[in-house]
């Protein structure tokens, strides 16, 4: 259980945070050490991906680690930092208002200060009516509100990814319908994953005037002109997993080879310094 004015000082911090001139970047994490280490080079915020906290634990992405394992590992990244947490939970892990109510009650007594909920049925890989989309967001501000915590709710739509018989143009048109409509209901932030084009970000953003939030992948703008057209905040998903990934397959690769060495004797993140960073963890402070 987080404390509350903490929690609420978190949650109106990461609130403001959508509300200046500087571009909000999210490099998404899965795990405590991540969080501590983003939040000793000065990250205001943290955001975790689903995807890499479902491949860090053997699950493929969708919703196929329970929300049950979810939880405790998303509670343990909250209450680690100082700064404001935000999770991904993809579309609720809930079959029903009334285990999305519970969920959303659970993740705000985590610590958690923010979400992304996606807008695809997980069963049909289809498109979420709108009207049943927007019950959903209006049901979590409605716990957001009840439990005294403001609750930052980063709307995500798959039109530009699921399965739906949408043109390109009529993609960004159906993108633009349900920001509003998500908008309107009590969205915070509107976030259409793997929009990549200049022209329907531009547009997305002068539109919906709301803070909008954009995927890194190939093919985006770059992150000045993003900020230049009005883009809010960007994230990684699991990119930073990629990434570090791809630096342990590298020296794997080389190792096998009696190479590599001097990559792991050089390496300026030491022990002392993970260890400088747990210290710092607030979960110490909570046992």
């Amino acid at each position: 259980m987080s404390n509350f004015s903490d929690q609420k000082r978190k949650a109106e911090l990461f609130f403001k945070l959508h509300q200046t001139d500087k571009l909000l970047m999210l490099p998404n994490i899965w795990e405590p050490l991540g969080a501590l280490l983003l939040e000793d080079l000065g990250y205001p915020a943290i955001a975790t991906a689903s995807a890499s906290l479902a491949y860090t634990n053997g699950y493929a992405d969708g919703e196929n680690i329970s929300f049950e394992d979810v939880l405790p590992q998303l509670a343990r990244i909250a209450q680690s930092v100082s700064v404001p947490v935000s999770a991904d939970i993809e579309k609720g892990y809930a079959d029903n208002l009334a285990q999305l109510e519970e969920n959303i009650s659970n993740l705000i007594d985590a610590g958690i200060v923010g979400i992304n909920i996606e807008d695809t049925d997980k069963k049909t890989n289809l498109l979420l009516p709108t009207a049943v989309q927007c019950e959903k967001i209006r049901l979590i501000k409605q716990v957001s509100e009840k439990k005294g915590i403001p609750l930052f709710i980063n709307a995500r739509t798959d039109v530009y990814i699921c399965d739906n018989p949408f043109t390109t143009g009529e993609k960004l048109q159906e993108t633009l319908a349900r920001g509003k409509a998500y908008k309107e209901a009590g969205a915070h932030c509107f976030y259409p994953i793997v929009m990549k084009d200049f022209h329907h970000i531009k547009t997305a953003v002068e539109q919906l005037r709301m803070p909008v939030n954009i995927l890194t992948l190939p093919g985006i703008p770059e992150l000045k002109t993003l900020k230049q057209i009005g883009v809010t905040r960007v994230s990684l998903g699991p990119s930073f997993l990629k990434i570090a990934l791809q630096a342990m397959k590298k020296l794997a690769e080389q190792l096998k080879n009696d190479e590599g060495l001097d990559e792991i004797t050089g390496n300026e993140v030491t022990s002392d310094y993970l260890k400088a960073l747990i210290g710092k963890s607030q979960w110490n402070t909570l046992k």
